[in-house]
């Protein structure tokens, strides 16, 4: 059994709590163990802070973002696309940018993402916008409606 869902959000901060919530939600019902529950929301709440700010907003490309998730036996998959620029050719090329300042208020947020997850791939899109997709191998409750399949 897996589980898969994708979500087209508007360009609104409103939209990140609610992918949040909905990953969260699915890896509960799954059984999935909270820390690592824990761990790829606040990797797919950082994916999507940055679609909202940095994604552009041209109509023509959609002027949204998405989100998709897949839960399947040992591993959680997430991608997040924007329709915005893209990526600098250093992030794309794994060159890691410099550090924010320490009192920087933003700039960490893919920084916290590579931490948070087992393997993460920043691109640009075919055409246009930012795809980062990132995974984390699963641990399970016991009973786990997934686990223990």
């Amino acid at each position: 059994m897996s589980i898969w869902w994708s979500l087209h959000l508007r360009r609104e901060a409103a939209s990140v709590p609610l992918a949040r919530r909905l990953l969260l939600g699915a890896m509960d019902t799954a059984g999935v163990d909270p820390d690592i529950s824990f761990d790829l929301s606040v990797a797919l709440t950082e994916a999507c802070a940055n679609a909202v700010e940095h994604g552009g907003s041209d109509p023509a490309h959609g002027g949204g973002y998405r989100v998709t998730a897949y839960l399947d036996g040992e591993k959680c998959r997430i991608e997040v696309a924007d329709s915005g620029p893209g990526f600098p050719v250093r992030r794309v090329v794994r060159s890691p940018a410099p550090p924010p300042p320490a009192t920087a208020e933003s700039g960490r947020g893919l920084g916290l993402i590579e931490e948070l997850a087992d393997h993460v791939h920043f691109r640009n899109g075919p055409d246009h916008g930012a795809v980062v997709s990132f995974d984390k191998i699963l641990k399970w409750r016991e009973g786990a409606l997934l686990g223990a399949m």
